[in-house]
């Protein structure tokens, strides 16, 4: 059975991501999934949610089943 892959245009968190420090967050997903790494990326709670920010994903590490990225927030969108 092959390993199955998801390509990723956007970093979807669901609450879960854990802030490393300052700008620096890191997020584990299921599976193993396939991000851009060193440009921008939306970063949103949801699929269909707004969009949080901006984020840079400077790492990216695949093990039993899951994907962990590391990612730093370059700019925060306004909720005003």
């Amino acid at each position: 059975m092959g390993m199955p892959l998801e390509l990723n245009t956007m970093i979807v968190t669901k609450g879960r991501e854990e802030r490393i420090e300052n700008n620096f967050f890191k997020l584990e997903k299921d599976e193993y999934r396939l991000y851009p790494m060193h440009i921008p990326l939306e970063v949103k709670n949801s699929i269909a949610g707004e969009v949080r920010g901006i984020a840079e994903i400077y790492k990216l590490e695949w093990s039993g089943q899951k994907t962990v990225i590391y990612f730093e927030m370059k700019s925060l969108e306004s909720t005003n």
